[in-house]
């Protein structure tokens, strides 16, 4: 699966590790993996990156930053959250183009108040008395995840955030550490691409096709997942007369907690070149870039939504389960041939 979400009651530190080394992270607290993202209206691939810490040394931007910001004091000691710390956050919402969570506790604890199943360390930053920066990350036993660094706008210009990612990584790697997460980036979409550039010579993604680590030197325009499933599903609607590729508004659906045991239909992309029957049972193709094949699916609508989007783009009727394979092939043509030769188009 694609999107998936777990609430653990107790998470040790060697689960965390392994959690990590699949591409998962925290949310609140329960943990999840996803590998698509939603943006206005835009569909996007989520990248997972880790800093292998044996690898990672004092760079030129570290040590530009450790000079720039040698006058403040820093301390990493166990989580505490205060309300200096959510007033902080507060000043730092303000200014951002996209609704974060609306608060520290409920970014950290979800629903759950000051219970956790981490083991959440802080670094706090001051100018003087004035707290300036907060940043929080997990430990586990080889590997910590970076959760987030928030700053008083009015100190911008120090770059406190990758200040922050960088001290979280040099605490992490003295005390013998592996591999510090920071998260995923997001090709198209730039706000995360300054996860690109710290610890650069020692970051690695985590490629979907093998689910192995790899060098960020080594990253292309094949491992992006949902331009590839795009390109494939454009080069079999070239050869049929009437199909239409859509994005699926509810790829995520899995993440609710009350839907994740339904295992959902997960596809970001679908193509639609008949139309659903009567009872809404639909039959489409996808593409997989685990297996590079192509799949003939037969869906059934699992849930209505109240306000599907209007959005012609989007496929948005009913939030699919997947009842059945019909064919599977890497070819185009072959499932072009078998869509021609017994499937009613679209009318």
């Amino acid at each position: 699966m694609f999107a998936q979400v777990e609430q653990p009651d107790h998470l040790d530190p060697q689960a965390l590790d392994a959690y990590l080394a699949r591409g998962w992270f925290r949310m609140g607290q329960t943990i999840f993996t996803t590998n698509f993202l939603h943006f206005s209206d835009q569909m996007y691939s989520a990248i997972w990156l880790r800093v292998a810490l044996g690898s990672f040394g004092n760079d030129s931007v570290q040590a530009k930053l450790f000079r720039q910001n040698k006058n403040f004091r820093t301390r990493i000691q166990p989580a505490v959250l205060t309300s200096e710390h959510e007033a902080l956050y507060h000043r730092y919402r303000q200014p951002l183009a996209f609704e974060p969570s609306a608060s520290l506790g409920q970014l950290l604890y979800g629903k759950r108040a000051v219970n956790t199943i981490y083991n959440t360390y802080e670094i706090t930053v001051h100018d003087g008395e004035k707290l300036i920066a907060v940043g929080f990350f997990d430990l586990g036993l080889n590997s910590a995840m970076g959760i987030t660094s928030v700053y008083d706008p009015e100190y911008k210009k120090y770059s406190l955030g990758k200040y922050l990612i960088y001290r979280k990584m040099d605490f992490c790697k003295m005390q013998g550490l592996q591999y510090f997460y920071p998260g995923y980036f997001v090709p198209g979409y730039s706000y995360f691409d300054y996860k690109l550039t710290i610890g650069r010579a020692a970051l690695q993604f985590l490629k979907l096709t093998t689910q192995q680590w790899v060098p960020i030197a080594q990253f292309t325009d094949d491992d992006v997942p949902y331009q590839v499933m795009r390109n494939k599903l454009e080069s079999l609607n070239a050869l049929l007369p009437a199909g239409q590729i859509l994005k699926y508004e509810y790829f995520d659906a899995n993440l609710v907690p009350d839907l994740k045991d339904f295992e959902l239909f997960d596809f970001p992309l679908l193509l639609q070149y008949s139309d659903p029957s009567e009872n809404g049972i639909l039959q489409t193709v996808i593409f997989d870039v685990r297996d590079g094949e192509f799949h003939m699916l037969l869906c059934s609508p699992a849930f209505t939504p109240k306000e599907p989007t209007t959005d012609p783009d989007f496929y948005s009727r009913h939030l699919l389960l997947v009842e059945q394979e019909i064919f599977s092939t890497p070819s185009p043509h072959d499932m072009a041939e078998v869509i021609l030769k017994f499937v009613r188009p679209l009318s």
